[in-house]
């Protein structure tokens, strides 16, 4: 046990001090669905659940970003199962990523201390969308750039959980980590980690829930980015909010309800922009839906 112990805090470490998450991850990921920045914590609860999300920029510029992530989870025992579809189109260029996942949940004790383990697969496509160029028609560039083979992409994560602590890391896009080349461009993240404690008073419906949360994140071409804030969840996290300030100088707002005898959760984040952006747009604004089938 204790040799589990240390592989998990050097493998923190090595996460922690990277020198190299998208530059603004997706809202979801911070409370909601965890398994957007973790491949160990894909099927943490139980059950199958489905989660959708879409965040648009709140500006009506052509090209402006639009993001879609769905993932599937599904957990029988130890093991965890999950699918990850995440698209981004900005401008020109659009990016589809889909991975499975294979996470291992193991028990350390009665008390539900658990270590967590998770690897993903997949692949990675970029196109750039010749109907909207506006130029000479069949650059060969942009027929170069579309006929590049999809190509091969993970993520490996841990994470240490009890009924209060979550401590996790993770190291994303494997491909770029391990061997570089033309397409490992900037704006690719490079390692998440992320520490948060819930605080709880009351029981059952009465109850009141605090999860403070700091984040740290690593960027490639840019330097490391943290996120520190707390989500409030009350009547039995029936209803929540949470806010999130990101050393960008921007900050994230959700609101989220759960629906439907417990089954439907609904979420609405917004997010302004950064400071050096926020006389160009206006943020963005983005909506989760969780459903649990069984």
């Amino acid at each position: 046990m204790k040799k589990i112990y240390i592989l998990f805090a050097s493998f923190l470490c090595l996460t922690a001090g990277s020198a190299m998450a998208q530059l603004n991850p997706m809202g979801a990921q911070f409370y909601m669905n965890q398994y957007l920045g973790n491949p160990a914590l894909a099927g943490l609860d139980s059950g199958l659940n489905l989660t959708a999300g879409y965040r648009k920029q709140m500006a009506s510029v052509p090209g402006a970003p639009q993001n879609q992530a769905i993932t599937a989870e599904y957990r029988f025992g130890r093991v965890g199962l999950g699918i990850n579809v995440y698209n981004e189109k900005a401008g020109l260029i659009k990016q589809t990523r889909t991975v499975a996942t294979y996470a291992y949940h193991l028990p350390l004790n009665s008390t539900n201390h658990q270590l967590h383990f998770g690897l993903s697969m997949g692949f990675l496509n970029e196109r750039i969308y010749e109907q909207d160029v506006v130029g000479t028609s069949g650059d060969v560039a942009i027929g170069a750039l579309n006929r590049r083979e999809v190509y091969v992409d993970g993520d490996f994560g841990m994470a240490f959980t009890s009924n209060l602590l979550t401590v996790q890391g993770s190291l994303p896009n494997l491909k770029s980590l391990f061997k570089k080349d033309f397409r490992d461009a900037a704006d690719r993240s490079t390692f998440y980690s992320a520490v948060s404690y819930k605080i709880v008073s009351g029981q059952g419906i009465s109850s009141v829930v605090v999860e403070p949360k700091v984040a740290f994140r690593g960027v490639k071409g840019f330097d490391n980015l943290w996120d520190a804030g707390a989500k409030v969840g009350l009547f039995g996290n029936t209803i929540s909010a949470f806010a999130m300030y990101h050393n960008t100088n921007s900050v994230t707002f959700g609101f989220g309800a759960l629906t439907l005898n417990r089954t439907l959760t609904f979420q609405g984040i917004y997010t302004t922009e950064t400071a050096a952006l926020r006389g160009d747009t206006n943020g963005n604004f983005e909506i989760n839906l969780r459903y649990r089938i069984f």
